[in-house]
């Protein structure tokens, strides 16, 4: 029977905001979501290491270090004391990079009750064990609920309450399956919902997590075109075939398809392969040009996480008999000294495929030997 607001009889559509959250992690995009959660009427509190930056936020609703002309949203809160922050909470994000996510959660673990749910807002796969960062955090933490938000989201834009959308990733059980607007996925989705910040609701995590870990090496890619002097053709070429790498590798680890069209896959991807505002982007613009990978960033030592994602993503698809040309071409520029004209030669004489994975089918390509020269100089 369906109700006049049009719902099944017995379900409701209504369900309660987490009201007090704790963000750990303090840099630019601990802070971005920081803001969106104070926005969207919440308590918030946020960790961090650097006394000076939490001081900043505390004190002037200012994050001077990582989003210097963002003005934030007045009462949030910033200590460096993890008991102090966790203390009463009733939802956690933890913010920090993905190579932390496993000393973070030992960390945090004891200060939350096992029905805190912990949404995990790192994008990538642990190098050493090749696990998602979910199924890190469920190993070092018992029993609460681990989920991810993901999505085409910039630090700074976010932060500014430009109109931004993402996804809310949890596992859902049969009570979940019951009544959907009481799931933890549902109840981040509303704590975190404004006029300008829209969340979507999922229940695929791992196809949600590929997105997030393999668009930085495809941004990488599309860089090193984009530096070497190529446009939009190939950087279209490049996204395109990249999403079906990020289809295949969450199939075969159990994710959805579907999901990797969706925000956390196409969107994100679109958004991090157009814009040097991404490190991956930039960085790849910068080999493309030329530039000795110590010389990029003006010498400054930037973490990319494309960078170190390229190992785990390699070291994961060749484990489950993934093919990710991309990928492994931008695996072996980066980590294997590779020719990138050499490399981006041999990725576009691979053998010629049916598009539709129905079609099988593979033909050896016309070019005799490999001609770097298309690859050498850019385009006119």
């Amino acid at each position: 029977m369906v109700g006049s607001d049009g719902n099944q009889s017995g379900q409701s559509n209504t369900g309660l905001p987490y009201e007090r959250i704790g963000v750990i992690g303090s840099g630019a995009w601990g802070t971005a979501l920081a803001s969106v959660a104070k926005r969207a009427g919440r308590q918030v509190a946020v960790w961090g290491r650097d006394v000076s930056v939490l001081k900043d936020i505390s004190e002037n609703n200012r994050n001077s270090a990582y989003l210097p002309d963002v003005e934030l949203p007045e009462g949030i809160k910033a200590s460096a004391d993890l008991e102090k922050v966790l203390t009463g909470v009733d939802a956690v994000m933890v913010v920090t990079p993905s190579r932390t996510i496993r000393s973070i959660i030992c960390a945090i673990a004891p200060y939350l009750h096992k029905s805190i749910p912990i949404a995990l807002c790192a994008k990538g796969i642990e190098r050493e064990t090749g696990l998602l960062m979910s199924q890190v955090a469920e190993q070092e933490i018992d029993g609460n609920p681990v989920g991810v938000i993901s999505g085409p989201t910039f630090a700074r834009e976010t932060a500014l309450n430009h109109p931004t959308a993402a996804t809310v990733a949890f596992p859902f059980t049969y009570a979940d399956r019951l009544a959907p607007a009481s799931s933890p996925a549902a109840r981040f989705a509303l704590s975190l919902s404004t006029d300008a910040f829209r969340a979507y609701i999922s229940d695929d995590l791992i196809g949600v997590e590929i997105g997030g870990s393999v668009k930085n090496v495809i941004a990488i890619a599309c860089g090193m075109m984009t530096g070497a002097g190529f446009a939009e053709n190939t950087r279209a070429a490049l996204i395109t075939r990249g999403m079906h790498e990020m289809k295949v590798l969450a199939e075969a680890l159990g994710g959805r398809r579907e999901t990797v069209t969706g925000l956390s896959g196409a969107g994100d991807l679109t958004l991090t392969c157009s814009s040097q505002t991404s490190r991956n982007m930039k960085l790849g613009f910068q080999l493309g040009q030329g530039i000795p990978r110590e010389d990029c960033f003006a010498g400054q030592k930037v973490v990319v996480e494309g960078e170190v994602n390229a190992v785990s993503v390699i070291d994961l698809a060749r484990r489950v008999g993934v093919s990710m040309p991309i990928c492994e071409a931008i695996y072996r520029i980066l980590h294997e000294g590779a020719d990138i004209p050499e490399t981006f030669a041999r990725l576009w004489s691979r053998p010629i495929e049916g598009e539709p994975r129905t079609l099988e089918i593979s033909i050896d390509h016309p070019i005799r030997g490999i001609s770097t020269e298309t690859f050498s100089g850019g385009a006119s």
